[in-house]
């Protein structure tokens, strides 16, 4: 009975840790993710801001309260919609300009935030990440920074703070300990308000400088966790135990032991740790051992049965009562497993909504790039429009005035002439007007059918000032009957003006002033081609082509935004877009999408 006790016992402990570290690591996956996404929702937010033209303005003339009064409305606001905690801008030596809380009492305006690490890192032009205790407000958050560049040089530093706070709340209701520790072995976020700020080891001599130096922790709290290693079990796993010390309330007894299963943050050098208590797989495996020894005790009974039949019906009897109170334990344990899973299911599915509300927001920033990519477009042709429509508006006047006194004369002949020539010039300028409100609208994606042909004729009808301006001259491959795509032909004529447009910046400094637009179709893709007469693209430049804020035009003269947003406009249509250098000179762009057959209609 012994053996048979002891050996259920432990085969049942066995099978009960198994049973934990499953559920720890899927509950590690879920936290990780959590957390993951939970920081992914404010990646954007730097970027905005140095797009803002009131934080550029106040970046350039820092004195001037106006610009700095309409920088901090501009950051209250997007503070308010991102719902961050924080957005503040640093010049280069890290004083803040500007900061969304200038209106409250503990405002960062004027302050020096040149030691924390988040702004040291963007100042050397990279995005940077930092946890910490806010040295004003005392209160602990995760910044992200963001370089401000200025004609390729650094103007500032973006800089946002948010709260991890819903991440913590997330975590204190579940049945297992969750703890986040930092590189130097500090827990910045745990389900339990005790274990916050404690070191899972000992900190050096020169980890405790480093972090007075950038004044990441009040140094009164960064006291021992007294988390011990029991026993190590291999893969990752060991048994640990907390003392009296590190337990509060009623979640953990002195001395009680977990099940420690750690697991790396992605891009980072912290661990999060899962702590799940054995006292549940212990007390069950003891059951269970009972059960056997009883079991065991039941069948020893029965081999005795001859001799002592009375005897043996009491024991019998006496182990069919435990037999049903082991019954409705184990009743009362499955119904508890079924509303822990369902409670389980509960946070993923909100989970699973908090994600899709990520991603309806990132589609919505993805639409205003888009937007502002064609305003930045409508400004660099609004020279040549202006010079197109400034020659019909000088002959409708010339027209007018003439008009007035040929009918003064009874010339009635002329007159109409020249009303037949006033109505020609208005519905030109209504052409090119038209034209420009179509591509301006802002509106979401609408996929439709559209022929290659009319795409690229209306892109051509918006550059055409420029190109005779520049004198460059236009070989135009494209067949009145052109295949047909499925996609938003707003969008598509946005890609062909950026490419375009590029090809024209290209043949700035060329003497073979020539540019090529053709288009065909290969089996069932259709290949819409632009090619200019330029010096065509350096190594550097096909290897980051579609690489935001890159750019090889003058400082000044673009924000490398129109080939990536236009990579992603191609790839919502289901296409490619690549760029190479022709054998004959120059380089040539690929715009390659899918065939919609004539007999397919709008299906």
């Amino acid at each position: 009975m012994i053996f048979a006790a002891g050996l259920t016992y432990f085969w049942r402990e066995f099978r009960g840790l198994s049973e934990l570290q499953a559920k720890g690591v899927h509950q590690l996956e879920l936290y990780a993710n959590g957390l993951q996404s939970e920081l992914d929702r404010f990646l954007y937010v730097p970027g905005l801001v140095e797009l803002a033209r009131d934080v550029l303005a106040v970046i350039e003339a820092p004195v001037d309260a106006l610009r700095r009064q309409n920088a901090n409305a501009y950051l209250e606001r997007l503070n308010e919609r991102a719902g961050t905690n924080v957005i503040y801008v640093l010049d280069v030596s890290g004083k803040v300009l500007a900061s969304s809380n200038w209106q409250q009492p503990d405002s960062f305006v004027g302050m020096d935030f040149s030691f924390r690490p988040y702004f040291q890192i963007a100042s050397h032009g990279e995005r940077g990440r930092f946890f910490g205790v806010g040295t004003t407000s005392g209160q602990p958050g995760y910044y992200f920074s963001h370089p401000i560049r200025r004609d390729g040089k650094l103007a500032g530093v973006a800089a946002v703070k948010v709260s991890l706070d819903r991440v913590e709340q997330s975590w204190s209701g579940g049945e297992e300990g969750v703890l986040l520790a930092d590189g130097h072995g500090v827990v910045v976020l745990a389900s339990e308000p005790a274990w916050k700020f404690t070191t899972l080891r000992p900190l050096d001599e020169h980890t405790r400088a480093e972090l007075l130096r950038t004044r990441q922790f009040d140094r009164k709290t960064l006291r021992r966790l007294d988390l011990n290693v029991i026993d190590e079990l291999g893969s990752g796993l060991r048994i640990v135990s907390l003392s009296e010390s590190s337990a509060t309330g009623t979640f953990h007894k002195p001395a009680q032991e977990f099940l420690a299963q750690i697991r790396p943050m992605a891009n980072s050098d912290w661990e999060l740790m899962v702590l799940s208590k054995l006292d549940p797989v212990r007390v069950a495996a003891l059951g269970d051992s009972m059960l056997a020894g009883v079991v065991a005790a039941f069948g020893w009974m029965l081999l005795l049965y001859l001799n002592e039949r009375r005897r043996n019906i009491k024991v019998s009897l006496a182990a069919k009562e435990a037999l049903e109170r082991a019954y409705g334990e184990l009743e009362r344990r499955v119904r508890e497993r079924t509303t822990d899973l369902t409670a389980a299911n509960a946070r993923l599915q909100a989970e699973i909504e908090e994600r899709e509300r990520t991603e309806r927001h990132l589609q919505t920033t993805e639409n205003e790039l888009v937007q502002a990519g064609k305003l930045a477009v409508l400004g660099q042709l609004s020279t040549g429009i202006t010079h197109e429509l400034n020659q019909p508006l000088a002959a409708l006047r010339t027209l007018s005035d003439n008009t007035i006194k040929f009918l003064q004369r009874g010339d009635l002949e002329t007159a109409q002439a020249n009303l037949t020539t006033i109505g020609q010039l208005v519905e030109r300028m209504g052409h090119i007007t038209g034209q420009l409100k179509v591509f301006a609208r802002k509106a979401p994606s609408q996929p439709r059918l559209v022929e290659a042909h009319k795409a690229i004729r209306n892109a051509l009808l918006l550059l055409n000032p420029r190109i005779r301006k520049e004198g460059v001259h236009l070989e135009l491959d494209c067949p009145e009957r052109s295949p047909t795509i499925f996609c938003d032909q707003n969008r598509l004529e946005q890609v062909l003006i950026n490419l375009i447009g590029n090809a024209l910046d290209a043949t700035k400094t060329s003497e073979a002033k020539r540019l090529w637009v053709g288009c065909e179709t290969d089996g069932d893709r259709v290949v819409i081609r632009v090619r200019d007469g330029g010096s065509g693209l350096t190594e550097e430049a096909k290897r980051r082509l579609f690489e935001p804020f890159f750019t090889t035009k003058e400082p000044g003269a673009g924000l490398g935004l129109g080939l990536a947003i236009s990579s992603g406009i191609v790839r919502e249509c289901g296409g490619t877009l690549f760029g190479d250098n022709h054998p004959e000179g120059g380089a040539i762009f690929c715009l390659e999408l899918p065939l919609v057959p004539a007999e397919d209609g709008p299906a």
